[in-house]
This record gives structure tokens, sequence and C-alpha cells, in this order.
């Protein structure tokens, strides 16, 4: 997520612009840091901190962030980037990297007037992102595995995927994406909104 579009972005420009879609989205709804820490499960102070780009936040934080507002991550992504264009350039593809695992996802479509999104993750070894149900409460969604191998919890159903293999998700349940492999994993995922 740049700032100057062709120029790669910093972490700081990233974490900046994401405290300032936070607190306007935040405003929009005329909430207190208060209501959105009760909206998201967010703690106030990390609430706090993230609009003051004291704090990075990690990908599990941004969903409940983003589920508060009734957006998705990639919604909540894009409103800070602004981009609006149908045609996104592979250099210009949004790309956000979790500052606690390096897990790193690239927006390959996303556009508020179309249902269907499709992200890019790249899950280093021996990491994982747990995601809550309420980021599922709204989408369907399909994890295609492009390299390497994924073990995805779905609530109480566990799936072991390889290079090729695909999961259409259930119910919304919490989520746990892990890479057991000792080498990265990359995998789309493809969600349309209901």
């Amino acid at each position: 997520m740049s700032l100057i579009q062709g120029e790669p972005p910093t972490e700081k420009d990233t974490a900046a612009q994401l405290a300032h879609c936070i607190r306007l989205e935040r405003e929009a709804r005329s909430w207190s840091q208060a209501d959105l820490a009760q909206h998201s499960g967010v703690s106030k102070a990390a609430v706090s901190k993230i609009e003051r780009g004291e704090m990075s936040p990690t990908a599990g934080t941004l969903v409940r962030l983003a589920g508060a507002f009734d957006l998705t991550l990639a919604g909540l992504l894009l409103r800070a980037e602004g981009h609006t264009g149908r045609l996104v350039r592979a250099a210009d593809q949004p790309r956000w990297r979790d500052p606690e695992t390096g897990y790193e996802r690239q927006q390959l479509v996303m556009r508020p007037d179309h249902p269907v999104e499709v992200v890019r993750v790249t899950l280093p070894q021996h990491q994982h992102v747990n995601l809550p149900a309420s980021s599922y409460a709204r989408i369907r969604q399909v994890v295609l595995v492009e390299a390497g191998t994924l073990t995805v919890q779905e609530g109480p159903e566990r799936h072991e995927l390889a290079a090729g293999d695909s999961l259409a998700f259930g119910p919304p349940h919490d989520v746990t994406f892990s890479n057991p492999a000792a080498q990265p994993c990359t995998y789309l995922v493809m969600l349309s909104r209901s």
C-alpha cells in the first residue's frame, strides 16, 4: 500500500494510512474508541495505539476492526489505500504484511461495485494466523494453494492442503491458517460478499 503510485510503501507509510483510515471509519459512525473496542473485541488501549500509529496491528486485529465496520479486511485496506480503478497493474497491487508473523497479503482484485475479491497470501514457514468467525459472517470463501502446504483449522474440522488443492469454506467458524513446512506457502483466497 503506497502513498505514491509506483513507489514501494514503507511499513511506516502503511501504519499511518491504516491509523488514519481506522480513525475516519470510527468517526464516520460517531463511535468513541471505547465503542470501537466493544464492537470489535480489540482493547481500547490497542485501538488508541493503532490510531496514533504507535502499534502496527496484526492480521487478526485488523480483521476484527474491519468486521466492526462491516467491511472485509480487503475493504479496510483498500479504503486506506484509496485505490478505486478497475485495472490494477501488478506493481500497484496493494500489499500488507503482518508485523507479528510476516504473513503477507497482495490484493489482486477488489472493487466496491463487484462482489468478488481475490487475494494472494504468502505465509512464512512455521507460522500461523488466527482469524475470528466474525470475519466470515458476510462472505463465502475458497482457498487454493499455489505452492507449499497449508493446514486450515476451520472450527472443529482440520484440512491439510498441498499445491493445487482447494477448500470451500462452510459456515462461519474461527479459522487458523498454518504453514507446518520449512518453506513459505502461497495461496489464493477468492471470496464473494453476500
